[in-house]
């Protein structure tokens, strides 16, 4: 079956539920056909470093993530849910850099807290 614009916006929302339910993987599979249709689409891929992150996927995660920032450096999300991902991987050096960038970039509290700037 040919994909349309309007299914892949149906299995990104579908994908969306699937992951809020705790199906990371079923998010994975609706969301794959759509990144390769559309590499481009941020927001998709996003939501699969998501997914990879629920799933205990950590390495996919942090490639999509990284993907992410590569395209939008300031997307303070991506920085503080890359430095979880690197955090849970026992990579507490690198995921520092990041918890900064992302509390830098959008000073909310859980931003601020997890960059434990006072540690200096």
């Amino acid at each position: 079956m040919s994909r349309t614009p309007e299914t892949h916006v149906i299995d990104f929302r579908a994908a969306e539920k699937l992951l809020e339910a705790g199906d990371p993987r079923g998010a994975v599979k609706l969301l794959d056909p759509l990144i390769t249709a559309h590499p481009e689409n941020t927001a998709a891929r996003l939501l699969r470093a998501r997914a990879f992150y629920h799933s205990a996927q950590l390495r996919s995660a942090e490639l999509e993530f990284q993907l992410v920032l590569e395209r939008e450096p300031d997307n303070a999300f991506a920085h503080h849910a890359l430095a979880r991902t690197l955090e849970r991987a026992n990579r507490a050096d690198e995921a520092r850099r990041h918890f900064r960038l992302a509390a830098a970039l959008d000073p909310r509290p859980e931003y601020l807290g997890a960059a434990r700037f006072e540690e200096d």
